[in-house]
C-alpha cells in the first residue's frame, strides 16, 4: 500500500509516493502557470505503475493545494514540513524553510507536532524568487550562483527589497565590482533574512533547513556561521513538504 503527497509551491511542484517506511518514487517539476495541471501531472507520474486500489490516500499541500480537485485531503505546508522533517530526523525542534516566495520558521515538539511558527509572506525578500531575480543580473542562475560565490568576500547588498536590490546590483556592476563578491553578497543577504526571522522566533536545537535553497552550500555555511550552530540538511530538503503530506496520508 502507498500514500501520495503533492506539494504545489509557487516555483516547483513536488510529489512523493510513500510505502509507509520509505520514499518509493518522487518528482520535482516547475509549477508553471497552472498548479492544478502540474499537480495532476505529478500524480499521474507517481501512479503510473500501481493500481488505484493500492493508494490509501492522496494529500495536497502548498499554495496550490486549493486547486487540486483529485485529492483526498488538504493540509497546510507548516504541518507537512513538521511531519516530513521529524520523520527524517526526530531530534529536530526548529525548521527554517525558504520557499519560492516566503520564509517560515517552525518550532516542533518531541512528537513532531507544530508548537508555533512565524512566516514572512508579505515580501519576496530573502526567498527563492529574490535569488532568481538578483542572480540573473549576474548572468547566473540559482543552480550555479553557489559556485560563483564560493570563497568570495560578500559585497554589501543593503536593500532587502527585490526591486531595489536588483538596482543596487546593476550599480555595483557599473562600478566594476567583482561578480563573485556580488554573488556572495546576494547569498549573505538571504542568510541575514533567515537569521532575522529565526531570532524573532524561538530557536530551539536542533535546527533543520528545508526548501530548494538548502542545496546552496554557501548559504548553509553563512547561516551556520551567523547562528554559531550546525544545521541539519537532508538530501530530500526540497521535497520535505510532499513527504510530510504523504506521511499524513499513510496514517
Amino acid at each position: 500500500m502507498y500514500s501520495i503527497g503533492i506539494d504545489a509551491g509557487s516555483t516547483y511542484t513536488k510529489g512523493v509516493l510513500f510505502d509507509g517506511e520509505n520514499i518509493s518514487k518522487k518528482l520535482i517539476i516547475p509549477t508553471g502557470s497552472s498548479p492544478k495541471s502540474t499537480s495532476k501531472e505529478v500524480y499521474e507520474y507517481l501512479t503510473k505503475d500501481i493500481d488505484n486500489s493500492q493508494i490509501k490516500k492522496v494529500v495536497g499541500t502548498g499554495y496550490g493545494r486549493v486547486s487540486m480537485d483529485f485529492i483526498d485531503k488538504k493540509v497546510t505546508e507548516i504541518t507537512c514540513h513538521a511531519k516530513g522533517i521529524f520523520f527524517l530526523n526526530s531530534k529536530i525542534r526548529t525548521i527554517l524553510d525558504i520557499g519560492g516566495q516566503d520564509i517560515k520558521v517552525i518550532n516542533i515538539n518531541e512528537n513532531g507536532s507544530v508548537e508555533n511558527f512565524l512566516m514572512n509572506d508579505k515580501c519576496a525578500a530573502g526567498t527563492g524568487k529574490f535569488l532568481e531575480i538578483t542572480s540573473n543580473k549576474l548572468d547566473s542562475d540559482i543552480y550555479n550562483i553557489d559556485e560563483l560565490a564560493k570563497g568570495a568576500e560578500p559585497e554589501n547588498i543593503s536593500s532587502m527589497c527585490t526591486v531595489f536590490a536588483e538596482s543596487e546590483i546593476v550599480s555595483l556592476l557599473a562600478r566594476d565590482v567583482c561578480k563573485k563578491k556580488i554573488a556572495a553578497g546576494i547569498i549573505k543577504s538571504i542568510s541575514n533574512k533567515g537569521v532575522s526571522l529565526l531570532n524573532k522566533s524561538k530557536i530551539v536545537d536542533d535546527i533543520a533547513f528545508t526548501g530548494g535553497l538548502a542545496n546552496i552550500s554557501e548559504l548553509v555555511k553563512m547561516l551556520e556561521k551567523d547562528l554559531n550552530k550546525n544545521i541539519f540538511i537532508s538530501d530530500e530538503a526540497q521535497i520535505i513538504g510532499a513527504l510530510g503530506a504523504a506521511i499524513i496520508g499513510y496514517k
